[in-house]
């Protein structure tokens, strides 16, 4: 009975042995040709990065060494010098360098390409580059020398040794010591020299897009948790006894980023209400009531009208519509203020509105807060009918407003703004009403 059980078993048995041995080899195989995949990537990206900085030292020499009313060359080598370090910033991306000290490096890049952008984008003939700008182009062609110099040798030291890049990423993602990497002290080693380089003169638009919203910007007193508690019972019309039932908590305690969260729950069944507040000033930032919304009742016009007089009765006076986004079951608008008949873009907030009742279920007020004072506005240059000449013969018009807003070098320009339709679609463009220059284009949606 044995023999012949043994005589069935044993082949399958060995079946099963050599099946699982296969079947080991070919997982073997396939994490191999994975590794194989990721490294070859590895190195792509990292070789890649190297020979772009190192194009990018060379674009910046070649826009210094032109002639200063070359204009249409300069112009043509920002252009490369922004695409370059657009490459860079890709690639850097590609590396697994997420837990490696990198920042420093990176935001020098960021800063190159928009320093590039901002400056090729404007009319170089009527604008050129001024004194400030060409220190600042040879400083960078200088920084730009000594970051090449540094991952050249980084690499060298990668093709002679043969050094892997999945060691750095092992490395990287356990807690062994990574001193004796190479390829992460040739990183570090960049990162540092890079945090040491003495600051440099950007320009004010390059530097508004890294200017932090402190509560320095903010006119008001440091307001308590028992204000904020009083504020967002207040708006949410709630009595005495329920405003026991507001938790306030205080956010980045003792920075220039501190604000408040507000929240509530009437029951313990009922979904729970936010609000965020500034803690100078206590202005409203934002407010999410996240319930469940039913099957839509209320029309786009009819929202749209309730999201006006929510607004109004919570104290933001002489807000504009100027769109809106229609999800499934809510619809979001944009509001702008308005000063003097002129739309003020960049005071904007946003409010949703729930369409199975029409309630304002959220409102987002980062950019109103920070944004909204009495501006001094500029009188236009150019009539409404010289403005239109600029505009392509083929675009209808349909109404036009004036409007303030941030061009691409984020200045606040004032504007026409004219809404028509060209090739089927509707479109807002925005002229200059200074210069006569297009300064934005937005398509709108049907």
């Amino acid at each position: 009975m044995y023999r012949r059980l043994s005589a069935v078993l044993f082949p399958v048995m060995t079946l099963f042995f050599i099946g699982s041995i296969y079947w080991g080899y070919q997982e073997h195989q396939e994490k191999n040709s994975i590794l194989i995949k990721a490294e070859n990537q590895y190195q792509r990206a990292f070789h890649d990065l190297s020979y772009h900085v190192d194009q990018l030292h060379h674009q910046l020499g070649n826009t210094l060494a032109v002639n200063g009313a070359s204009q249409g060359f300069q112009r043509k080598g920002l252009v490369n010098t922004w695409r370059l370090t657009s490459e860079a910033q890709n690639e850097i991306n590609q590396l697994p360098l997420t837990l490696l000290p990198f920042s420093k490096t990176e935001e020098f890049l960021s800063k190159i390409a928009n320093f590039s952008y901002k400056t090729s984008v404007r009319d170089l003939t009527k604008q050129p580059l001024s004194p400030d700008e060409f220190k600042t182009l040879k400083t960078l062609y200088a920084d730009s020398a000594d970051i090449s110099k540094s991952l050249t040798g980084v690499q060298e030291k990668v093709l002679s040794n043969n050094l892997r890049w999945m060691d750095v990423e092992t490395a990287l993602a356990t807690e062994k010591s990574t001193l004796d990497n190479t390829i992460i002290d040739g990183f570090k080693t960049v990162d540092k020299k890079v945090s040491e380089y003495p600051e440099i003169n950007w320009g004010p638009s390059v530097a508004s897009m890294y200017q932090k919203r402190t509560i320095k910007m903010l006119g008001g007193h440091m307001s308590t948790p028992d204000e904020v508690r009083g504020l967002a019972a207040k708006f949410l019309g709630l009595d005495a006894a329920q405003a026991k039932n507001i938790r306030v908590v205080e956010n980045g305690k003792g920075t220039e980023y501190s604000s408040f969260s507000a929240t509530y729950k009437a029951n313990k069944s009922d979904n729970q209400v936010e609000l965020d507040y500034t803690q100078k000033g206590a202005q409203l930032i934002w407010y999410d009531n996240s319930r469940d919304i039913g099957k839509p009742t209320v029309g786009i016009r009819d929202a749209k009208r309730k999201a006006g007089d929510f607004l109004a009765h919570h104290g933001y006076a002489g807000m504009k519509p100027v769109a809106y986004d229609d999800g499934n079951r809510a619809a979001v608008f944009t509001f702008v203020a308005s000063q003097n008949g002129v739309l003020i873009y960049p005071a904007k907030l946003s409010v949703k509105i729930a369409l199975d009742n029409g309630d304002a279920v959220a409102i987002q007020a980062g950019d109103y807060v920070y944004e909204h004072r009495k501006r001094k506005l500029p009188k236009p240059k150019l009539t409404s009918a010289e403005a239109r000449k600029v505009l392509n013969p083929d675009f209808k018009v349909n109404r036009e407003q004036m409007a303030l807003i941030d061009n691409d070098a984020d200045q606040e320009v004032l504007c026409y703004e004219f809404v028509g339709k060209i090739n089927g679609s509707t479109y807002k463009i925005y002229v200059n009403a200074e210069n006569g220059v297009e300064e934005s284009i937005e398509q709108l949606p049907e």
